[in-house]
């Protein structure tokens, strides 16, 4: 019997020098004669524990209950006993006398005792914590039992051991007899006066009248506790349904903060993680998941919770999809840039034409905390058309946030990008929208990224679109323009001032009311779906950076500061429906600003090839966003003036060179560079030569009129009638 056993242990390794493993320090208890060291795996430096067993020959009879123990655990597998790994039986000699030593390696254990005495839980947590291990050992004991028809022979302190998870697991198999042959049963436990008739029946003397594990797990006082239940529900999460998993994990997140912390993050932490990763999970189990990594250093958090949440951003689930973009702002700065370029970010982009207003808004507030991380040809290859799509998009909300959205991300885009598409963002789309905050936005825009714009862009292509918002009908923008017109003004000023002092020369306005330089906050959250506000909370802009102000909405209007600013209006919203909402359409003319996303186009196409985001023909209702764009704002009517305007014209546009505006189509005219001469006749204007023209006077007439008319000979001057008289002018 001992030459089969020998030969059963000694099969799964030839010797010490071969073991695969290398052997660390021992800790300071183990069971029986066994010595428990820590190790770790040659090959790929993973933790593991030997288990060392030494007899002075090979007919020793602790090393024959030792190959009796190696046995019963290579066989036996269950969830709450020690996982087997390798063993190898080692024979060394000393002079005249041998040595014989058998090594078992498994999952990386330690003492129970030693760990109790490491947590250091007092009081209920101790309590729930005994329960929960005890629950797993009688799990093993009763799978011995009822089903393997063994018995341990000495469950004890010393035989259970503790996984890194905290789960408790049940070894040393030495004396593991069949059920038959058994004799006594010893079973040393936690004593506790619930649990105290049972544990006599456990100890009675005759097999036959002992109490049946599996019967010891219906004790309902002992067992039921919120640490146990909570760690048995996602034992077994594949079982429940869809009601119940979503109960459980909106619960989950106040349970936790009462269970034993570190249990929390070694055992509960893993688990979720893995159901949330492997789908078994629902979409509130995400917020549970934050909330527990919150309590983990930075590094940990980065090993053991982010992988997770970057496998989620594949997952096609939109509850998910809208969790992560929620919280985004809670790991977005874990995530390094190439995972947000190359992993994240691809299927985020899928969100910014969504059929659901909500997902678009929140995939757009999202690039707040992800567009810092990515590269520049993502940025203006990939999200510059997104951004276009968006400012023509159906909900103003969306239009409005895509204006501070650029405002804010600025910074990240390279010179030749700023300068071919900023100002055509802000002026020729943000200010001629017809959303009041919308064109707030592109004022607050345009302020916060003054450093951005030489004097010549600021004195003809900003002043002349800001200075006619100064009539705008709503009374915010008006507010805002005119401290818009008066910072640039300032810097033109201060710039002025420069170069007559003969200091360097005009660039932008780096020292005018720098405070406008900093975050620009969400306009407004008002989208609803199926006639429902919808109660999903807003997404929160990043503390990290100064908050400017936020944009103003139409339903609260915010108070005038010395900045420009707008006031972030968070409305509530309903995450229960997604669904049915129409696809957004996108424009197809050429005079958005994403024309110059681009560099190196070419000079002759003003257009932009937009391929890789071919959508349908804008609806009729978009069809009118984007014509409004492309004139001014209708403003009320003013009294004629005495004389009529003097019309301006465009110098012809030269053939464009590589270096020229691609946007030059869509900018606000240039100035007349030669002045007109004051008697020059004057030609008739159509509206959309002269904009002004339906308010504008109508010129008058040069010819005089007969004195007097009649129908016969003897005609009579008409007598003058009492009044206002006209008087015939000719135009100087």
């Amino acid at each position: 019997m001992f030459n089969f056993l020998k030969g059963v242990v000694g099969g799964s390794g030839t010797g010490l020098k071969d073991l695969p493993y290398n052997i660390g320090d021992p800790y300071p208890s183990a069971w029986g004669s066994w010595i428990h060291y820590r190790g770790t795996s040659k090959d790929d430096g993973s933790q593991v524990s030997i288990f060392a067993l030494s007899g002075n020959n090979a007919q020793d009879g602790h090393l024959a209950a030792g190959r009796n123990g190696v046995k019963r655990l290579r066989t036996v597998r269950h969830p709450n006993i020690l996982s087997f790994l390798h063993s190898t039986e080692v024979e060394t000699h000393d002079g005249s006398t041998s040595k014989v030593t058998i090594y078992i390696v498994t999952e990386p254990v330690m003492p129970l005792s030693d760990k109790i005495k490491e947590l250091g839980l007092k009081a209920t947590q101790r309590d729930e914590y005994f329960a929960l291990g005890l629950h797993q050992i009688t799990k093993a004991v009763s799978f011995l039992n009822n089903d393997c028809k063994l018995v341990h022979g000495n469950v004890c302190l010393a035989s259970v051991v503790v996984t890194p998870t905290l789960d408790w697991k049940l070894h040393a198999f030495d004396v593991v007899l069949f059920m038959n042959s058994s004799r006594a049963l010893s079973w040393e436990k936690q004593r506790s006066c619930s649990l105290l008739p049972d544990y006599q029946r456990l100890l009675s003397s005759m097999p036959s009248r002992r109490l049946n594990t599996s019967k010891l797990l219906e004790n309902g006082e002992y067992f039921q506790n919120k640490l146990v239940d909570t760690i048995h529900f996602m034992d077994i999460l594949n079982l429940k349904d869809s009601v119940e998993k979503d109960t459980f994990f909106r619960k989950l997140p106040n349970v936790a903060e009462q269970l034993p912390r570190e249990i929390v993050l070694k055992k509960l932490l893993p688990l979720l993680a893995s159901s949330l990763e492997f789908g078994s999970a629902v979409a509130p189990a995400l917020t549970a998941l934050l909330k527990m990594g919150s309590w983990l250093s930075t590094e940990d958090f980065k090993v053991k919770v982010l992988p997770t949440i970057v496998k989620l951003f594949a997952s096609n689930d939109r509850a998910i999809r809208v969790s992560l973009l929620q919280h985004v702002d809670q790991f977005g700065e874990s995530m390094s840039g190439q995972i947000v370029d190359e992993q994240v970010y691809p299927h985020v982009a899928t969100g910014f034409a969504d059929t659901s207003a909500f997902l678009r808004e929140l995939t757009l507030k999202s690039m707040l905390v992800l567009a810092p991380k990515l590269s520049q040809r993502t940025l203006s290859g990939s999200l510059l058309k997104y951004l276009s799509k968006l400012q023509v998009d159906e909900e103003p909300a969306i239009r409005t946030n895509t204006t501070i959205l650029l405002g804010n991300i600025a910074t990240y885009l390279n010179e030749g990008t700023r300068k071919r598409v900023l100002i055509n963002a802000f002026t020729v789309r943000a200010l001629r929208d017809t959303f009041p905050p919308a064109r707030g936005a592109g004022i607050v825009a345009l302020c916060a990224t003054s450093t951005t714009y030489d004097d010549t862009e600021i004195a003809t292509k900003i002043l002349p679109n800001v200075v006619v918002l100064t009539i705008d009908q709503d009374s915010e923008v008006r507010s805002k323009a005119f401290q818009a017109v008066e910072q640039f003004l300032q810097i033109l000023k201060q710039n002025y001032e420069k170069t007559n002092a003969g200091e360097t020369g005009a660039t932008g306005g780096a020292s005018a009311i720098p405070e406008t330089a900093g975050l620009i906050g969400w306009a407004m959250s008002s989208l609803t779906l199926k006639g429902k506000p919808l109660d999903q909370a807003s997404l929160a802009s990043s503390s990290s950076a100064p908050s400017l102000a936020a944009a103003a909405a139409s339903n609260a209007p915010s108070t005038v500061t010395e900045a420009p600013s707008v006031r972030a209006s968070h409305h509530t919203r309903s995450n229960s429906d997604f669904t049915d909402q129409p696809a957004p359409p996108s424009p197809s003319s050429t005079d958005g600003w994403e024309n110059g996303i681009t560099e190196g186009h070419d000079s002759d196409n003003d257009g932009w090839d937009l391929d890789p985001i071919d959508e349908p023909k804008p609806s009729p209702a978009l069809s009118n966003i984007q014509a409004a764009q492309k004139r001014p704002v209708s403003q009320p009517s003013r009294p004629p003036a005495t004389s009529s305007r003097p019309k301006i014209s465009t110098a012809k546009a030269a053939a464009k060179s590589e270096d020229d505006d691609l946007w030059g189509s869509l900018a606000a005219p240039q100035p007349a560079t030669t002045s007109r001469p004051l008697n020059l006749k004057k030609t008739v204007q159509s509206d959309d030569e002269d904009p002004w023209a339906a308010i504008a006077a109508p010129p008058p007439t040069t010819r005089a009129k007969p004195l007097a008319s009649g129908r016969g000979r003897a005609a009579k001057p008409a007598a003058p009638k009492l009044g206002a008289q006209r008087i015939n002018r000719t135009s100087s």
